[in-house]
């Protein structure tokens, strides 16, 4: 770990800790995260030493609530990622302004408006800047410098190919994201999963519960011994593709049901990363999806980051969800290294 800013951090909507992990590795004292979400608080609590997890809804939170974390003396940081249900399938290509589900991103613009902390740190899908909600949340940064940029993670080290606004607000003076730190030569599915023990569909790893990979069903089998890195299910024999996909409609789902690539990055990290049909989520050569260890470490998290007390085995869903929603680690340490830069430039880290 850097050593410490002086910087107290509260994470809303902190998730399994992805955002708080790189945070805390470059030295910003996260003091809190806060999710609404149970399952949250193990993995939250057992990787991030000092972070205390609330489980409330952000939109119950006071000025009150967040004082206790913003320690005297220091530089108080707001961050957090707004859940993006509204850019669901369902959404497109309507303007959802006015939809129940932009009350999250108000509540944080609204904990802006009443705390007024130094520093404000946001990361959220690319499409946000094109819809109104947008300029709404930033009337919540009346006297702040304000920075975002739909961001190429693969750039900054991150082994996916990932697309992700990242915001970045400093009363203190003008703030943006540091350069690139990975353009000419991106880490890749082999650099991150490549070293990691064999396991056969629907096994775990004995030494790493995490490690563990989703069964697959006979069909399904065949499927993937069929399928080649960076291919698709057209390179199946015909009785093994599904009727879906015989239709006009499904014709043009190609990245279901895929390999990666070892010399790539890998596709962006979802929700359902462990299964074989939800995306191109196939490992290289073993005829499996990858495990959600391998999804996690593609999300950047260390490989001894615990989502589950000791004994228990993995719950595909519930583990697959903490991952596939979490920020990844690295993109928190760019961040946390951007916030460095940005006080070092202001000859305030000894503030």
């Amino acid at each position: 770990m850097k050593h410490s800013l002086p910087v107290a951090c509260v994470d809303l909507f902190c998730g399994a800790g992805g955002l708080t992990h790189g945070l805390l590795k470059q030295g910003v004292q996260v003091k809190a995260g806060v999710d609404v979400d149970p399952a949250c608080r193990f993995p939250y609590e057992a990787n991030n030493r000092g972070a205390a997890f609330l489980e409330r809804d952000v939109e119950s939170l006071t000025q009150e609530d967040l004082a206790e974390y913003f320690s005297e003396g220091d530089f108080s940081l707001l961050a957090g990622c707004a859940p993006c249900q509204p850019f669901s399938t369902y959404a497109r290509g309507k303007d959802t302004t006015q939809d129940a589900k932009w009350k999250l991103l108000r509540a944080f613009g609204g904990l802006v408006r009443r705390i007024q902390p130094d520093l404000v740190t946001m990361e959220n899908v690319p499409q946000l800047p094109k819809h109104a909600i947008f300029d709404e949340f930033l009337k919540a940064f009346k006297g702040y410098h304000t920075w975002y940029e739909v961001v190429e993670c693969e750039s900054y080290g991150i082994p996916q190919r990932r697309r992700r606004l990242v915001f970045l607000a400093s009363k203190l003076g003008p703030i943006s994201l540091i350069p690139p730190t990975h353009s000419a030569k991106h880490v890749t599915v082999a650099d991150t999963i490549g070293s990691l023990s064999a396991i056969a569909a629907g096994e775990a790893d004995v030494a790493d519960p995490l490690h563990a990979a989703a069964g697959l069903s006979d069909v399904n089998l065949r499927r993937i011994r069929q399928s080649k890195p960076g291919g698709t299910w057209q390179d199946w024999d015909e009785e093994l593709i599904a009727e879906c996909h015989r239709r006009d409609s499904g014709k043009s789902f190609g990245s279901v049901y895929g390999r990666m690539r070892w010399q790539e990055p890998a596709p962006t990290m979802t929700t359902l990363c462990y299964g074989f049909g939800n995306g191109r989520f196939g490992h290289p050569e073993q005829d499996r999806a990858i495990s959600l260890r391998e999804a996690a470490l593609l999300q950047t998290f260390p490989k001894k980051y615990r989502f589950m007390p000791k004994g228990e085995d993995a719950n595909f869903k519930v583990i697959g969800r903490l991952i596939g929603n979490a920020v990844p680690v690295r993109l928190g340490e760019v961040i946390a290294q951007s916030i460095r830069e940005h006080l070092n430039q202001l000859g305030s880290s000894n503030h």
